[in-house]
C-alpha cells in the first residue's frame, strides 16, 4: 500500500444562491491521502446542469 495516494470523490451537497434557490448538486473532490486518511484538497469542482464543469471557488452560489 503506498503512502502518498490521489483520489477522487463524488458527494452531493445543499447550496443556495438568491436567484436559484436551495439545489443540492454533486461535488466531486480530488484529495491527497496519506494512509487512506485525506490531509489535503487539491482541486473542487462540480457539473452544470448542461455538462460545464465548473471548479468551487469561480461559483456564485454559497454553502448551505
Amino acid at each position: 500500500m503506498p503512502l502518498f495516494q490521489i483520489k477522487r470523490s463524488t458527494q452531493t451537497e445543499p447550496r443556495y444562491h438568491k436567484n436559484m434557490g436551495r439545489i443540492i448538486v454533486p461535488v466531486t473532490r480530488i484529495q491527497k491521502t496519506f494512509l487512506g486518511i485525506p490531509i489535503q484538497t487539491l482541486h473542487k469542482y462540480r457539473e452544470t446542469y448542461h455538462g460545464r464543469v465548473k471548479a468551487c471557488k469561480s461559483c456564485e452560489l454559497a454553502s448551505v
